[in-house]
Formats: C-alpha cells, structure tokens, sequence
C-alpha cells in the first residue's frame, strides 16, 4: 500500500511551476527552505570556516566535541544555507552533533573545482578547530552527497586524516549521467529529469571531463575511506547513482551501508516536517553517525 505522505507530497512537488531562470530557481529553493523554519531550541551561529560562508547549527544535547560537516545539494547551481538549515538542524539533532553547513562557490560563478576545494577548507577548519577526525562526519544530499566523497579523495590528497564516516543522500556522483534509472524512473520522479541534470553539469564542469573523480567519485579510486551510509528512494532517477556508488565503494573495500527507501523521492529528508520517512531516514543516519563517531 502507498504512503499515503509520500503521495500528497509528490502532487505537491510536480504542481510547482519551475522557473527556466537560475536566479529566479535559487531564489525558489530558498523560500521554501525558509517556510519550513528551525525549532526554537536550535542556535544558529554564522562563521567563516577558512573564507567559506558557514554557520553552525546546534542543541543543548549536541556533543561539541562532535561536527557534521553538510553539504547542500542543488547540482552545484542552486542551494544554500536557507535551502536546507532546517534539514541540517534535525540531522545534527539525530547526530547528537553540531553541524557545520558550508555556502559553497556555485557554478557558473565559480565552476569545478572550486565546491570541492570550499569543503577541503572548511573539513580544514574543523580539524583546526580541535574536533578529531575520527568524531567529523561528512555528510550531504544529491550533488552534496557526491561532493562527501570527492572532499574525501580531496583529503586524501591533501595528507590530512579522513573523517569517522560519510552520509550520502541521494548521491549524484554520476556527472555524466549513464544511469539506465535516468530513464527508468523517469516517469516516477517529480524532481530530477535527465535533461535538467545535463544541464548543471555542464554549467558546473564547465569543459572539465565528467569522469574526473573529483567530479564524479564513482571513478575515482576510493581505497582508505571511511565507512559511508548511502540512502536513496526507489523512484529517483539517480538511484543508479547510489547503486554505482555502493559498488565502486565494496570493490575498494570500503564500508558500506545501502539503504534503498520504497517509493522515496529525491532527498525526501528535506520534507521531514511533513514526511514520516523523512523523519525516519534522518532517525537511522543519525544513528549511523553517532556509531562511527563515538570513541570506544
């Protein structure tokens, strides 16, 4: 039987108009970001972390020996702090963590590689801050979710100790988009189309090859990272992404957790105010990264 939530949320999401215009796109994004607020028992706290616009979130139970680093998703066009600060505030509630979301340079501003050289800085900036490695976890959605693990082969590049563990939302780390679910679930996600998806990625690699890793983990050699947690719902398009993702991940000996959500769209953590199963998913990855970041 359908959920009954995840049915009213999908005529919801494909009665909005979508506006052809980046700007007017962004400004979108944003307001519904906005309505959905953050609880009274939340801070704010806006900070530069290495010249990247960030704020921390926080509750009194967070453990400030503990961070999420977050990653907004968008595909590198679109997105910012406003977008998601209410999601994030709930993930770093379910992480017993402070979160640390990052504004990074979006395309066509600032095209590749400049996302993955703002998350470098800012897990910089964590590490600077006094937070072990081993007590970060990196965690994002769609473009967000692939910009966890090219920061990571970032980091690994840079000689710096990797994080606890990773949390990919609805991971696009496929920027050539070869997924037959592109086509598959096409005619069942409200949110993601090829042709859309196409389109970022060309304004953000602006000329730079789809396949580099940094761009698109699932080419890169993921050898040394931490354990990672990947969620997609069954409907998206980019669920071959995830299924890419996983397996490129295993083949490196890599940890993995996948967690295919039935009849789940695009990051439906971000409805968790009005989705049981955001609130769920956002439940288990919270429990996910208190596992892996908790010293003993």
């Amino acid at each position: 039987m359908s959920d009954p939530e995840i049915v009213a949320l999908r005529e919801l999401i494909a009665s909005r108009p979508r506006a052809a215009d980046i700007a007017q796109r962004r400004r979108d994004i944003d307001e519904r970001g906005r309505q959905f607020g953050v609880p009274a028992d939340v801070t704010v706290e806006k900070v530069s972390a290495n010249g990247v616009p960030a704020e921390w979130t926080a509750t009194q139970a967070a453990d400030r020996n503990s961070a999420v680093l977050y990653f907004h998703g968008g595909g590198y066009v679109i997105g910012s702090l406003d977008s998601h600060r209410h999601a994030v505030a709930e993930i770093g509630r379910a992480s017993a963590a402070r979160t640390l979301a990052i504004d990074y340079r979006m395309a066509p501003e600032h095209p590749f590689p400049a996302a993955v050289q703002d998350a470098l800085a800012a897990y910089r900036f964590l590490l600077e801050s006094g937070i072990k490695p081993g007590r970060i976890c990196i965690a994002g959605d769609s473009a967000g979710g692939g910009l966890v693990v090219a920061a990571m082969l970032a980091i690994r590049g840079a000689n710096l100790p990797q994080p606890g563990c990773g949390w990919c939302i609805s991971p696009w780390v496929d920027l050539a988009c070869s997924g037959g679910s592109m086509q598959d679930n096409a005619a069942r996600d409200p949110t993601v189309q090829k042709a859309g998806v196409l389109e970022f990625a060309g304004i953000y690699l602006a000329g730079a090859d789809p396949r580099s890793p940094l761009a698109s983990p699932i080419h890169g050699d993921l050898h040394g990272l931490p354990p990672l947690l990947i969620q997609v719902g069954s409907v998206e398009t980019l669920l071959d992404d995830a299924l890419m993702l996983a397996r490129t991940a295993a083949l490196a000996d890599v940890h993995v957790e996948l967690q295919v959500w039935p009849e789940m769209i695009h990051v439906w953590h971000l409805f968790f105010p009005m989705l049981a199963a955001g609130r769920r998913a956002i439940a288990v990855g919270g429990g996910f990264v208190r596992r892996c970041t908790t010293p003993g």
